[in-house]
């Protein structure tokens, strides 16, 4: 009888991939986490109980077929095993690195429920789609046919790039307009090298250019073209531009020197890290004392960062506590690893200085009732308040919807109470015929995966769109 080759969670402890050290790790950009070898990452996918309701696959938003592609890469079938991978995900090395795996996958694994330690699905994805690229099995972008409509997509991150790939498979004609001087969007400017190393998304988006798909970057639809003038190019128009405007922060002193957003921060980082020419000293955190505001992964980059910039101190200040944030548990044991103190149930009240920030002045929380999102509120305790000094503070607070009808002079472009664009749930078909919208900027700020699949699922929407479309012009 052939010897079981799954199961083996009972025997077989859960191992991540060596982590370096944190001094180490902290004077440069590159990836905390080394590579798997191969038989370390048959060892750990080894573990998966092949249960009968795959949780892990539920809790994916793309529906991930894990639980036969860790059977088929303990059984050492890793072409397979990444073939059916990237089935369902179209950027699964990226999501294997910066997927918050604790709250989906890994955190519903049914061995994880009983006690024995999740399964490392990320670290078995990231290594089977680095060993495709090493391999040769990641092959170039291959549109079925050519066929005569275009389509415009306006944004290049997650979201627009997993449509454009889909599209162009199908053989439409895919041009991607985006503001930055890079494609990416958040892959390459909002996520900092050590979670994300740059060569990585450079080389997705250079496959993609390879298979035809035009991206025109420095271009800023409603300035340099026009919403009208793009749907009058293309047959259909695909949104997807993210979220971009910042929350600030209604307190004393918040217009003062040195208090920036973690978007900018962490955005001059990236270019500074690309070799690009950056003059902007008060988003360098080198010699300063640096207090980050806010309690999700965007905070979690921005205290990481200001550590690799070499800061005397970098605090991080969350009204709630650690249980009750909402970044990656994975990434405060990193940063607490690092050097980073975490200030919990502590909130801002005014800033302190002359000119440029000083200090904060902090009020100590406490957690009260539930508020309306089911989340214990949290409340200030009185007379408890104290100052820390600061002689950098970044706001990260998340972010909201650019209004994009004024924008675009699009009135006709329907958009909810929060700003986001109204789009139906099954095609993510808008208010204009023709114009679909995906990602963060149909449902706020969310993650990498949503727009993933966003992307992928519009595809298919506008390809039936546009079937239609070339049909009634055949009659």
């Amino acid at each position: 009888m052939a010897k079981q080759p799954m199961l083996k969670f009972v025997d077989v402890a859960r191992d991540m991939p060596a982590k370096r050290s944190a001094s180490e790790r902290s004077e440069d950009y590159r990836e905390i986490y080394a590579e798997f070898a191969a038989a370390k990452a048959a060892e750990q996918a080894s573990r998966c109980s092949q249960c009968g309701v795959p949780y892990c696959q539920t809790h994916c938003p793309l529906h991930n077929n894990i639980p036969d592609w860790l059977n088929l890469t303990a059984t050492g079938r890793l072409q397979e095993a990444y073939e059916l991978s990237q089935a369902t995900n179209t950027f699964p090395e990226i999501c294997g690195r910066i997927c918050p795996q604790d709250r989906l996958c890994e955190g519903n694994c049914v061995i994880e429920q009983s006690g024995h330690g999740t399964v490392t699905i990320g670290a078995v994805e990231k290594y089977l789609t680095d060993t495709a690229w090493d391999q040769g099995w990641v092959k170039p972008l291959q549109p079925r046919a050519e066929l005569a409509q275009t389509i415009g997509i306006i944004g290049a991150g997650p979201g627009g790039l997993a449509a454009a790939e889909e599209l162009r498979g199908r053989g439409y004609g895919v041009t991607i307009y985006d503001r930055n001087d890079r494609a990416g969007g958040l892959l390459t400017y909002g996520i900092p090298g050590f979670k994300l190393e740059k060569d990585v998304v450079m080389r997705r988006i250079e496959r993609l250019e390879a298979g035809g798909i035009k991206i025109i970057t420095n271009c800023n639809v409603g300035a340099d073209i026009t919403f009208a003038e793009l749907r009058q190019k293309h047959d259909a128009v695909l949104i997807a531009t993210g979220v971009y405007n910042k929350r600030g922060l209604k307190a004393p002193g918040a217009g003062l020197a040195n208090i920036v957003q973690a978007l900018d921060y962490l955005t001059t980082s990236n270019h500074l890290n690309f070799g690009d020419p950056v003059k902007a000293k008060a988003l360098d955190a080198k010699g300063k004392k640096v207090v980050v505001i806010g309690g999700g992964d965007t905070a979690m980059d921005c205290l990481r960062t200001a550590i690799r910039q070499g800061a005397t101190s970098v605090k991080c200040l969350y009204r709630r506590d650690r249980e009750n944030m909402p970044g990656s548990m994975r990434e405060t044991q990193n940063a607490e690893e690092e050097g980073v103190e975490f200030n919990w149930l502590r909130a801002p009240k005014a800033f302190i200085g002359e000119g440029a920030v000083s200090g904060v002045r902090v009020a100590k929380m406490r957690l009260g009732a539930p508020d309306a999102s089911g989340r214990r509120a949290p409340e200030e305790l009185e007379g408890a308040d104290y100052t820390e000094a600061a002689d950098l503070v970044i706001l990260a607070l998340g972010f909201t919807p650019e209004n994009l009808p004024e924008m675009w002079q699009a009135p006709e472009l329907e958009v909810t109470n929060w700003g986001t664009v109204t789009a139906r749930h099954e095609t993510h078909a808008t208010s204009i015929p023709g114009v679909f919208a995906v990602g963060d900027i149909v449902r706020g700020a969310s993650l990498v995966v949503w727009a993933i699949r966003d992307g992928r699922e519009a595809a298919g929407s506008m390809a039936a769109y546009l079937g239609k479309q070339a049909q009634l012009a055949a009659e």
